[in-house]
């Protein structure tokens, strides 16, 4: 036998056997949890977004204080030279 059969008639095996019982309120309680998770991933979005719209509003404070755009001014005087 190939290994397609084998899987094959391990399935059928599988398949002939009584199947397990399923609690009543599996669908109620799947719900519930994928409720909870979207929840969840809402929360964490919404506080992704507001860490996000800090961060820029901080950098843009910094950049108008700091305003590192601008060349910084001499530290030395040039040197004198034709007086």
């Amino acid at each position: 036998m190939s290994r397609y059969e084998d899987r094959e008639a391990a399935v059928r095996r599988l398949l002939d056997t009584p199947h397990p019982p399923v609690p009543g309120d599996l669908a109620r309680r799947a719900a519930e949890r994928g409720a909870r998770r979207a929840q969840r991933a809402r929360r964490v979005r919404r506080a992704l977004w507001f860490l996000g719209t800090v961060a820029v509003l901080v950098f843009v404070a910094w950049a108008s204080v700091a305003r590192p755009w601008e060349v910084p001014p001499a530290e030395t005087t040039p040197p004198l030279e034709g007086w």
